[in-house]
C-alpha cells in the first residue's frame, strides 16, 4: 500500500483549513491542522510532513517567521497562503525559502494542483541517476543534492531544479517565461521576478568559477555558461 504524503496546514481560519483538509483528504493525502504560528513549528517537528501550507497572517508568529524556523532545519516544501497580493510579500516569501505562493481567495482545484506539482518536484527521482559533474560542482537529482567545493549546499527543490535545468543545457539561453513554465510545471500566476529571486539565491550559495557561471543575458533571461 502506498504511504500517504503528509501535509501540515497552518491557518487561523477554521473554515479555510476545513475546506483545504477536505479536498486534500479526497486526493489521498493525510493532513494535520494548526491555527497559530506558535503551534506551527512544534507540529512540524512531531508530524514530520512532506509539505506545509502556511498562511502569512497568523496569531503569534507570522508565516515569515515560521518559514524561517523550518528553513533552519529542513528543505520541506512550503506553499505560502495569504490574502495579501503585493509583490513585496511574494518576493520576501520566496527569498525566505517558500516554494510557491497562492493568494486568497483561491480555487481548491488550483491549490490541489500546486500541491501535487510541488510534491512531484521534491520527490527523489527513482527511475535513473541524474548527475552533472563540473569542476567544484556536482548536482545530483537522484538524491536532490548539490556539492560545491567539497561541501554540501542546502537548496530548496525549486532552486535545485532550476540550477540542474540550466546546467543540463550549457551555454543555452532561456527566457524567464521558459524557466517559469519548465520549473514550476504549470502556467504560473506570479511574475518573472520569481526566477530572478531564485537565481539570486543560487548565486549567493555558489560563486562562479573560471570554468562555469550563471550569466544574465540582458533583456532575455539566463544561461549556464561553461567556459
Amino acid at each position: 500500500m502506498d504511504i500517504k504524503s503528509k501535509i501540515l496546514i497552518v491557518d487561523d481560519d477554521e473554515n479555510i483549513t476545513e475546506l483545504i483538509s477536505l479536498y486534500l483528504n479526497k486526493e489521498g493525502y493525510d493532513t494535520k491542522v494548526v491555527h497559530s504560528g506558535n503551534q506551527a513549528f512544534p507540529a512540524y517537528q512531531s508530524y514530520n510532513p512532506n509539505l506545509i501550507i502556511l498562511d502569512l497572517m497568523l496569531p503569534g508568529k507570522d508565516g515569515f517567521d515560521v518559514c524561517k524556523e523550518v528553513r533552519q532545519v529542513s528543505n520541506t516544501p512550503i506553499i505560502m497562503l495569504t490574502a495579501k497580493g503585493e509583490t513585496f510579500d511574494k518576493i520576501l516569501g520566496l527569498e525566505l525559502g517558500a516554494d510557491d505562493y497562492i493568494v486568497k481567495p483561491f480555487d481548491t482545484k488550483e491549490l490541489t494542483a500546486r500541491v501535487k506539482a510541488v510534491l512531484r518536484r521534491s520527490a527523489p527521482q527513482k527511475e535513473k541517476s541524474k548527475l552533472i559533474e563540473l569542476q567544484d560542482l556536482t548536482i545530483n537529482m537522484t538524491h536532490y543534492s548539490v556539492m560545491y567545493k567539497g561541501n554540501k549546499v542546502e537548496m530548496p527543490p525549486k532552486e535545485l531544479e532550476l540550477l540542474f535545468f540550466l546546467a543540463s543545457s550549457p551555454n543555452q539561453v532561456f527566457t524567464r517565461e521558459q524557466l517559469l513554465n519548465r520549473i514550476w510545471g504549470y502556467e504560473y500566476l506570479g511574475d518573472t521576478r520569481t526566477v530572478d529571486v531564485h537565481i539570486k539565491r543560487i548565486r549567493e550559495k555558489l560563486n562562479e568559477t573560471d570554468n562555469w557561471a550563471i550569466k544574465t543575458v540582458w533583456g532575455i533571461g539566463y544561461k549556464f555558461e561553461v567556459k
